[in-house]
């Protein structure tokens, strides 16, 4: 299912799907909550046990999470400070 159809005056331009718009809209998700933190993909990866290769995949919408990581990236949105802790001990 297209979400945005490709503009015709543009040659350029290619049909959105709706899954490739939910991708990006993860992507987006995962760079803010990244960048809130202050730390690098590298940096984030290591913290929380995300492979950073991963990470960059995510935020350039080229794969939606599995459902678990996005459950955990949830978890780390709504407490960073206490994931550290756990992963910590």
């Amino acid at each position: 299912m297209i979400a945005t159809p490709a503009d015709p005056n543009d040659s350029e331009d290619r049909d959105v799907s709706v899954a490739a718009l939910e991708r990006g809209l993860m992507g987006r998700r995962v760079r803010k909550l990244r960048n809130r933190l202050g730390l690098s993909q590298e940096e984030f990866g290591r913290t929380f046990g995300i492979p950073a290769v991963s990470i960059r995949q995510y935020e350039i919408g080229r794969y939606m999470p599995p459902p678990a990581v996005r459950a955990y990236l949830k978890v780390i949105e709504a407490e960073p400070e206490m994931v550290k802790r756990v992963i910590a001990s």
